[in-house]
């Protein structure tokens, strides 16, 4: 407890660390404020809650703002979507390609173009938004209201996104998937009410185990999103005028789940085509069939699939991210090189081999996170509390609270404090969600 103290001291010690953490809380203060001002003309009081499929999804990444229609209905997704239209852009697309390679002034560019790609699809998305509203809750509905609702919308995102870019630049950093983790996060503590009501006083030994399960799966995710697969590099001696370097021994670390929670994402997309393509054949038993058990997650077929699914986008993922053939060449550049491996293409493909072997663990890994909520929602498990059990919510949450972590820990070690950790300093750095922020 002393040594928490201690830290909280230090942190607030930093003038400059302490100004970015009150701008944070000061910016995310004005997002959750936000998330509760109803659109005009809008009865809150006759809104639908949507707690289940993709709605339910969408309303626990923008912490309530969708099930209340708020300003923020849509929050920071449909710029999240443009970003990952704009990273499978720069696998198929040579200007884009060329673009990623040019550094600092590529990525700037990309950003903008992810910035107006997300307007178009703000709009769209608003319109797919109006469509869920209870026509009852709509005090005036027409065309009016249809257009006066897209551009709030679009411009409440484009708030969000300016909110992001703020927390980045004037807070702690990785403001985006700040953002996303906040809104995840609010919803925790009427989450764990309603399983501790729900259980009440006789079920109180059955909520504290839920407790432990919770928090042995959360351990379980901080490693999986920390491992790393070490591989030596040796450098060769350089001579530098009058003195010699010597030989110098560093590791490139491999990342378990290289993909991040990307799977995961564009498997819960696949998921709807199933019912969606049903919906075409509403007259074929079968085609009725098959479209409700792949629509319940909590059916073993929904399940199988998905989690088939978010092992081969782990796969895919990690492949278009990780280049084993760029690493080698830069290592071949610098002097460096895998003892035992000659340089080159045979460098490649020891790289590429190691990274096919650690990705399989970390992509059933990821699998199993990704079902335990209707796992536990099977157990007896409250709807909203199953969802911090696994799934998007629960990675994107503790990758957004380490890497946090790892920001305030190199500004304490720059001015000579300990670390937040008694053991040292944190153990690498986690991946921003293919978040840009």
């Amino acid at each position: 407890m002393n040594k928490f103290i201690t830290t909280i001291k230090n942190i607030f010690a930093i003038e400059d660390l302490r100004t970015r953490i009150l701008n944070t809380l000061f910016f995310i203060a004005i997002y959750r404020l936000g998330s509760y001002v109803v659109l005009p003309g809008v009865d809150p009081s006759r809104l639908d809650a949507k707690s289940g499929g993709i709605f339910g999804i969408l309303d626990t990444l923008v912490g309530g703002a969708f099930s209340h229609a708020s300003i923020f209905a849509l929050g920071i997704m449909p710029y999240i979507s443009a970003s990952i239209v704009l990273q499978l852009l720069t696998i198929a697309v040579p200007y884009f390609q060329k673009l990623q390679k040019e550094g600092e002034s590529g990525r700037k560019k990309i950003n903008q173009y992810t910035r107006l790609l997300t307007i178009p699809i703000v709009m769209a998305q608003s319109v797919g938004f109006i469509a869920t509203l209870n026509q009852d809750a709509l005090v005036n509905p027409g065309v009016f209201f249809t257009v006066s609702t897209m551009i709030i919308l679009t411009a409440g995102t484009l708030f969000c996104m300016w909110l992001g870019e703020k927390i980045t630049d004037k807070g702690i950093g990785n403001g985006i998937s700040m953002i996303i983790m906040i809104g995840i996060v609010s919803r925790f503590p009427g989450a764990i009410i309603q399983e501790a009501a729900a259980k009440g006083m006789r079920g109180s030994l059955i909520f504290l185990i839920e407790l432990a399960v919770l928090f042995f799966i959360v351990m379980g995710v901080i490693i999986l999103t920390q491992a790393v697969r070490q591989i030596p590099v040796q450098y060769a001696k350089q001579v530098g005028g009058v003195s010699q370097l010597n030989a110098q021994r560093q590791f490139i670390p491999l990342k378990v789940n290289a993909a991040g929670v990307m799977p995961i994402i564009f498997a819960q997309s696949l998921m709807f085509v199933p019912a969606i393509a049903a919906s075409a054949w509403k007259d074929s038993e079968t085609a009725n069939y098959i479209g409700q058990k792949f629509s319940d997650y909590t059916s073993w077929q929904h399940n199988v699939g998905f989690a088939v699914l978010i092992i081969l986008f782990t796969y895919f993922y990690t492949a278009i991210s990780v280049n084993p053939k760029q690493i080698a060449d830069d290592l071949k550049r610098s002097g460096g090189f895998v003892p035992g491996v000659k340089p080159g293409d045979a460098t490649s493909e020891y790289i590429d081999q190691v990274l096919t072997h650690i990705t399989l663990p970390g992509a059933v890994a990821l699998a199993l996170i990704a079902i335990f909520p209707a796992i536990a929602l099977l157990f007896g498990v409250t709807r909203p509390f199953s969802a911090f059990y696994g799934g998007t919510s629960l990675i994107i949450m503790v990758g957004v609270v380490l890497d946090t972590m790892n920001q305030i820990e190199s500004y304490l070690l720059m001015r000579h404090y300990d670390g937040m950790m008694k053991t040292g300093k944190l153990k690498g750095r986690t991946q921003n969600i293919a978040l840009a922020s």
